[in-house]
């Protein structure tokens, strides 16, 4: 092991730890040295498949047990406030995956809990490290469509999301905790922070518990505006899973992204396309590759973080914005009124 390696551990064994995992074995300089699961078993079979030799059921075992970097926590949102805070204490870095938590009051203690350990904190919002919204953030902050002042995010399938992460189907809150997020915050990442929401939300599939769809419309900081919708239940053919569709308007411009990975830049009598589909990884597939793809980008980046080149994309403290526009929108949807985020307080902790 070379004097710049990296040493990381994983909670969470579950679907998509599996793309971290890949992810981190493909990162120079990065070594999991550690897996653990409250199911030994799930553990065992991820440590076999990617050949590390140490597995746990106890997080603060685990932690006490190995000198490590940084920690990767892949677990449902209630588990992460005692992991994190835990891990502030052993680790320069912790990684985070969204949810980050269920209430603000929880998310606030986590970053507290980093600030306090001097560790540094980061969530794992993937959709902004998708090769299309990477390659349109260059394009606006080159000023090529001059300011924006209107977004649209859209996140619609029919994808079968129940079959692998049978969880879905069962929690309270859906949509806007899972992929809602993801849209937020693309919104704030390409226009800004949110001064208003107003939110609709529908249960459409019958075997899902939450709401499956809803839209939204954000008002930013500079009077931009944009809109956020999601179904899990479209019916589209050839199904578009797991594309975003996007439209930035800007005042010399707009990026128009469809769900064929064609972002094509509209100027005044000019049309230009870009072909923004990633290559499917060497450990990948489609149609998961854009996913694979952004989370490769993104640990390519916590890499960074740890070598003190980069600074957290997002933060913790900056995803505590685009939660808090999450939990906002339920209450939005519930009393069918906007909500002015300086004034939300949040009363469901």
């Amino acid at each position: 092991m070379s004097a710049a390696q990296r040493r990381g551990a994983l909670v969470g064994c579950g679907f998509f730890a599996e793309n971290h995992m890949h992810a981190w074995a493909g990162i120079e300089g990065i070594e999991i040295v550690a897996l653990c699961d409250l199911d030994h078993e799930k553990s065992r079979r991820m440590a076999a498949q990617f050949d590390v030799a140490r597995v746990y059921t106890d997080v603060a075992r685990m932690l006490a047990a190995n000198d490590l970097d940084f920690l990767d926590v892949a677990t449902t949102a209630p588990s992460h406030r005692p992991i994190v805070e835990l891990a502030c204490q052993h680790v320069d870095l912790v990684v985070c995956q969204k949810p980050f938590a269920e209430t603000m009051k929880d998310a606030q203690a986590m970053v507290a809990a980093a600030d306090n350990a001097g560790t540094k904190l980061v969530v794992h919002e993937n959709f902004r490290w998708q090769k299309a919204f990477m390659v349109m953030k260059d394009l606006v902050d080159n000023n090529r469509i001059g300011t924006p002042h209107f977004a649209r995010f859209s996140f619609r399938h029919g994808y079968d999301n129940y079959k692998n992460q049978p969880y879905l189907a069962e929690i309270e809150r859906f949509s806007l905790m899972d992929v809602g997020l993801h849209l937020f915050d693309l919104a704030r990442h390409f226009m800004g922070n949110v001064t208003r929401i107003s939110c609709a939300t529908q249960s459409v599939n019958p075997i899902v518990r939450g709401e499956d769809v809803f839209t939204a419309l954000l008002t930013h900081e500079s009077g931009a505006t944009s809109v956020c919708d999601c179904s899990f239940f479209a019916k589209l053919d050839p199904e578009p899973f797991p594309q975003t569709a996007a439209w930035i308007e800007g005042s010399e411009g707009t990026l128009e992204l469809g769900t064929d990975f064609r972002l094509a830049l509209h100027r005044k009598g000019s049309r230009e396309v870009f072909d923004v589909e990633p290559a499917v990884p060497p450990w990948g597939g489609c149609p998961w590759h854009n996913v694979q793809d952004s989370v490769i980008n993104f640990q390519t980046h916590v890499a960074a973080i740890l070598t003190g080149e980069a600074e957290p994309r997002p933060s913790g403290r900056d995803n505590l914005e685009t939660l808090a526009l999450a939990l906002a929108a339920y209450d939005s949807a519930a009393r069918g009124q906007t909500v002015e985020m300086p004034r939300w307080v949040e009363e469901r902790a």
